[in-house]
C-alpha cells in the first residue's frame, strides 16, 4: 500500500536556506546595478526566482522514476537543440549560446545539466551498482561527452566543464575501481596536455584566461585585469565590509560584470570577510542537507540523482569562489543562486525540485 504523498515531506528547511541566499542575491544585484543601465535586473531576478520556485514545486510532485523514464527522450531533444544553437543560434560576445524564442533567449546548455543528471543516474542505476567494465565506462563517457563537445564548440568552456562532475559522481557511485580511476586520470592528463599543446581546441583567449590567474600582473590590463580587480575588491572589504552600495571597486565600475560572474567579489567588498563567510556557510548547509537527503533516498536511482546535483553545485561554487580569490581561472561559471541569470536560476531551482522529489518519496513503497 502506497503511503499518502504530501508536501509535509517537503524539505522546508532546505527551501528556507535557498530563499535566504536568493534574497541576498537580489539585494546584491540591486546594489551593483542601481546606477547603471541594468537597474531593472533585480526585478528580473525576482521573476526568475518565482518561476524557478513554481517549477520546483511542479517537479517535486512528478515521480522521479517517471522523470528517469523520460530522460532518454529529453536527452535526444536537447542534443538536437544544441545542434540548432550552432546552426541558427543567436550570437553574442563572440559565441552562439542562445536560441531566440520570441522575446525569450533560450540557452539549452544550462538545461542539459539537469537532463544529464537524470540520464547518468538512470544509466548507472540500471547497472545495479556492480563493478564497472571498461565498455560500460566508455559508454558513460560517450553519454556525457557528446553534449560536452557540442557546447565546447559554441564556444562555452565554462558550461562544458560543469558537465564533468556529473560523470565523475556517476562513476564514483556507480562502481568504478581505484585501478580504473587511476588509469583514467593518467590518460586524461596526457590527453589534456596534448590538446593544450596542439592549439586546435582552446582559443588563444581561453588559454590566456586559464593561465592568467597564476600571475595576473603579467598582463594587468588584458587577461589578468579581471582577477586583479576581483582581488582588490575582496581585500578592500576587510572584516566588516565597506557597506551596501559603498564598494569603490564595484560602484566605480572597475570590477567586471559584478552582478554575474564576480558577484561574490562585489558582496565581499561590501560585506567583508564576515559576510563572505556567512554566504559560504549557507552553501555548506544547503549541500549538507542535500547529501543527507541522498543518504535517506528510497533507492539507488534517487541517491544518484541527488549526488549528481550536489556534484554540479559544488563544482560551480568551488570554481566561482576560487576564481574570485585568484585560486582558479576565469571560466564564466556563475555562482548558483547568487549570480544574475534566468537559465542558471531556473536550472538550480528545478534541480532542487528533483532532489525534493526524491526526499518526498523516501518512505513510499
Amino acid at each position: 500500500m502506497r503511503r499518502f504523498l504530501s508536501f509535509r515531506d517537503f524539505d522546508w528547511g532546505l527551501l528556507g536556506l535557498v530563499l535566504i541566499l536568493s534574497t541576498v542575491s537580489v539585494l546584491e544585484i540591486h546594489s551593483t546595478t542601481a546606477h547603471t543601465r541594468f537597474a531593472s535586473f533585480e526585478s528580473k531576478q525576482i521573476m526568475f526566482i518565482a518561476a524557478g520556485m513554481a517549477g520546483m514545486f511542479i517537479l517535486a510532485k512528478i515521480d522521479y522514476h517517471r522523470l528517469l523514464d523520460w530522460s532518454p527522450w529529453a536527452y535526444v531533444v536537447f542534443i538536437v537543440a544544441l545542434i540548432a544553437v550552432k546552426l541558427v543560434g543567436h550570437k553574442a560576445l563572440g559565441a552562439k549560446r542562445w536560441i531566440a524564442l520570441g522575446p525569450i533567449q533560450f540557452q539549452p546548455s544550462e538545461w542539459v545539466k539537469l537532463v544529464l543528471v537524470l540520464v547518468v543516474a538512470r544509466y548507472f542505476a540500471n547497472l545495479g551498482g556492480r563493478n564497472l567494465t571498461w565498455r560500460e565506462i566508455f559508454k558513460a563517457f560517450a553519454l556525457v561527452g557528446i553534449p560536452m563537445v557540442l557546447v565546447l564548440v559554441q564556444p562555452d568552456l565554462g558550461t562544458t566543464l560543469t558537465y564533468a562532475p556529473i560523470l565523475v559522481a556517476g562513476l564514483f557511485l556507480g562502481g568504478i575501481s581505484l585501478r580504473q580511476a587511476a588509469i583514467l586520470i593518467v590518460c586524461g592528463v596526457a590527453l589534456l596536455a596534448g590538446v593544450w599543446s596542439s592549439g586546435k581546441v582552446f582559443k588563444s583567449y581561453q588559454k590566456a584566461r586559464l593561465t592568467s590567474f597564476i600571475n595576473p600582473d603579467n598582463d594587468p590590463r588584458g587577461s589578468g585585469y579581471q582577477i586583479r580587480q576581483s582581488l582588490i575588491a575582496v581585500g578592500d572589504g576587510g572584516i566588516w565590509g565597506r557597506g551596501q552600495s559603498k564598494g569603490s571597486q564595484t560602484q566605480g565600475y572597475f570590477l567586471p560584470i559584478p552582478y554575474t560572474d564576480f558577484i561574490f567579489a562585489a558582496f565581499s567588498e561590501e560585506h567583508g570577510f564576515v559576510g563572505a563567510l556567512s554566504v559560504l556557510l549557507l552553501y555548506f548547509f544547503i549541500l549538507m542537507r542535500l547529501i543527507q537527503n541522498a543518504q535517506t533516498a528510497a533507492d539507488l536511482p534517487g541517491s544518484l540523482i541527488i549526488m549528481g546535483i550536489v556534484a554540479v553545485l559544488t563544482f560551480q561554487i568551488a570554481v566561482n569562489v576560487g576564481m574570485v580569490i585568484g585560486f582558479m581561472p576565469v571560466t564564466g561559471i556563475p555562482l548558483p543562486l547568487m549570480s544574475y541569470g534566468g537559465s542558471s536560476v531556473l536550472f538550480t531551482f528545478l534541480a532542487l525540485g528533483v532532489a525534493m522529489n526524491v526526499r518526498m518519496r523516501r518512505f513510499v513503497n
